[in-house]
């Protein structure tokens, strides 16, 4: 697992905003590049070759008519013959010329091919009265065929040539012309590796650009989820990315203006509710020592001036631990409670526990000897009595508190389990709330939904937890784990 977790950051850096960026900017040089190389290579090859068509058309016509004029009709093929070499002198050594009259057919080099003329192009150069030109592959090499047929000049001014039977064709290489647009084009293309590698490397900047402010923010916002609502990012010029820091810095005020007032309505709240109680002890403490003599009293009372007494001693005695847990609560939230850490011997500490409550006789108990930890004896006894206490009220015999070391030997286990309707699955959630009472699947609560979270409060100051769950054959299941040495910070 180890070793995958750097393997899955560098593929998720891979498909990150800069890779993407840099991806975008070489894909847009390579493509412009290509499009370049092409239309470079098309335009060129077409002027090249319409300049080498035009040139040979010009100086073929010219050979043609110089020739005709020493060329009588009807011809045989010796004069035929002589009356192709005589235009392929001047129109270049890779030149074929081929003359037809009739059925007669000469070359101006016999060996050669001339299948170069096409069908196509002797049938335009029959139907057509002028010259036709046509592009041919032969052997892999590009050729211009130019025909012309020849004409007879008019014997009367006003009457159309007369045709002479007399056709002329010429073979010409474009190779030399193909080699020229093919070395533009290699030109170009051999251009673009350095156009995609600056492009890449500007693709970079502008990714270190755009993504400066963005992890800036990042920071940023990874500080604020630590706690840390001082944090801003600098603006930096006009653009979206400065709005968009400027807004960040503006809604960090916002939040940390608003985080400061609910913490100060916080402190408030705790003051006030800490210096309540505090103020509630001297009274509650007179008023529990009268209310105790009036119970003493009460069975030497009228009945109704008893039940009175007894009413007002027990709704007494249950404010004076409302009381008392609420400075436990303000204790705890202020960060002023503390360990008392000692070794323990723990099946000892909850039979004491037990023992003091006078539920010995109502709690099964499977506490192995041996077990020991450093503990707040006192603290613990406040979680087990809570949650012994949640079990009697609100669960079913048998209630039973096991205890257990861990199977690493470095925590201990305190499990208590009843076997009552069990807790309501949407009370999981909330069972160590302040003041939450599940009433409604338990009998009517005594407590004051204090209990349960101070329990929780006591186990994380030993660095250890407490959880609820239901049984599966039914009833509740409180399990108090803790380290059998809290970890130094743990015990200031």
């Amino acid at each position: 697992m180890t070793v995958l977790r750097p393997t899955l950051r560098a593929l998720r850096r891979l498909g990150g905003l800069r890779t993407r960026l840099v991806v975008a900017f070489v894909l847009i040089a390579l493509v412009s590049g290509v499009t370049a190389t092409a239309l470079a290579y098309r335009e060129s090859r077409n002027a090249v070759l319409e300049r080498k068509q035009d040139a040979v058309q010009t100086e073929f016509r010219n050979r043609v008519e110089q020739a005709v004029a020493d060329f009588d009709v009807p011809a045989d093929e010796v004069s035929l013959s002589g009356f192709a070499r005589r235009i392929a002198e001047g129109l270049g050594d890779d030149t074929l010329v081929v003359a037809r009259y009739r059925t007669l057919t000469a070359a101006s080099d016999r060996s050669a091919d001339r299948t170069r003329i096409t069908p196509d192009l002797l049938q335009r150069v029959q139907n057509h009265n002028g010259m036709s030109l046509q592009r041919v592959e032969w052997r892999g090499s590009p050729y211009l065929a130019v025909g012309t047929p020849v004409t007879l000049d008019a014997t009367d001014p006003g009457t159309p040539e007369a045709p002479s039977g007399l056709e002329v064709f010429a073979v010409t290489s474009l190779q030399a012309e193909l080699d020229a647009t093919t070395g533009v084009a290699d030109a170009v293309r051999d251009g673009i590796l350095p156009v995609v590698l600056l492009a890449a490397v500007l693709g970079l900047l502008a990714a270190g650009t755009v993504l400066r402010p963005v992890r800036e923010l990042g920071r940023a916002t990874r500080r604020h989820a630590a706690g840390d609502y001082t944090s801003r990012v600098r603006v930096r010029g006009r653009d979206e990315l400065a709005d968009l820091a400027r807004d960040f810095n503006k809604a960090a005020s916002a939040l940390e203006a608003s985080i400061d007032e609910l913490r100060a309505q916080d402190e408030r709240a705790k003051r006030f509710v800490a210096d309540v109680s505090h103020e509630l002890r001297t009274p509650l403490a007179a008023m529990t020592m009268v209310a105790t003599v009036l119970d003493e009293d009460a069975s030497s009372l009228p009945p109704d001036t008893a039940h009175a007494a007894r009413t007002v001693s027990a709704e007494t005695a249950r404010l004076a631990r409302l009381v008392d847990d609420l400075m436990e609560m303000s204790r705890f939230d202020s960060g002023a409670a503390r360990l008392n850490l000692a070794g323990t011997d723990l099946a000892e500490a909850v039979r004491a526990t037990l023992a003091l409550r006078n539920w010995t006789d109502r709690v099964e108990t499977v506490l192995p000897p041996g077990i020991t930890a450093r503990i707040d004896r006192r603290r613990v006894d406040v979680i087990v009595a809570n949650l012994v206490g949640n079990a009697l009220r609100h669960g079913a015999p048998p209630v039973t508190v096991t205890l257990s070391a861990g199977p690493a030997g470095d925590t201990v286990t305190v499990e208590v389990t009843d076997r009552g309707p069990g807790l309501p699955p949407e009370a999981l959630d909330h069972v160590f709330d302040r003041f939450y009472k599940a009433d409604a699947a338990r009998t009517r609560s005594e407590g004051s939904g204090l209990g349960t979270a101070i329990a929780l409060e006591n186990a994380r100051l030993h660095g250890g937890t407490v959880e609820a769950a239901n049984r599966p054959g039914g009833g509740a299941v409180f399990t108090l784990r803790l380290p059998r040495r809290p970890a130094p910070e743990e015990t200031p």
